[in-house]
């Protein structure tokens, strides 16, 4: 048996207090969550790349539906709606800043640094229309992911220490 501890079968009530508890899965998740609610860089990092990955989801699906389009206007529309979901999910969610920063200083200031980002995928993707004949939507998604996780650590940047509004300093 590799396990002596499994010999003798699970815990029973009558087992007593000698016998460890397991924590149980619910608690554990809470534990977890309370952990990812906090403001700390580690948190709003965490919550920030979960947010940054449902918005590039939300992008894909927009992209590959307006694809017979063109990449392009199929790229401006997908980068224009995601990044209007993602700056309002960023605001409330990321930075917790619901109260503090309303919808439109959220659109303007996270808006700028997508801009940047939607200059810098629609280069990429135009050099990619030039130096290649036909590339599938795939190629162009997975240009368009490299392209804006670099953009996104900026966005971080920007967001957390730039654009901080008067907070207390944290950590």
């Amino acid at each position: 048996m590799t396990c002596p501890s499994l010999a003798s079968g699970p815990a029973t009530p009558d087992d007593g207090p000698d016998q460890p508890q397991q924590e149980h899965a619910p608690a554990q998740l809470e534990k977890i969550l309370v952990r990812f609610r906090q403001d700390d860089a580690f948190a709003q990092l965490t919550r920030f790349a979960l947010v940054g990955g449902t918005s590039t989801l939300l992008y894909a699906l927009i992209f590959l539906a307006l694809h017979p389009l063109g990449y392009l206007p199929a790229h401006v529309t997908a980068t224009v709606v995601s990044s209007v979901v993602v700056n309002e999910l960023h605001r409330r969610v990321s930075f917790h800043a619901g109260r503090r920063v309303g919808f439109l200083a959220a659109q303007w200031e996270a808006g700028t640094v997508s801009l940047i980002g939607l200059a810098a995928t629609s280069g990429a993707l135009g050099w990619l229309a030039a130096t290649t004949t036909d590339a599938p939507a795939i190629l162009q998604i997975g240009l368009v992911v490299a392209v804006t996780a670099v953009i996104g650590t900026l966005r971080f940047l920007a967001l957390r220490w730039l654009f901080r509004g008067n907070r207390p300093a944290d950590v």
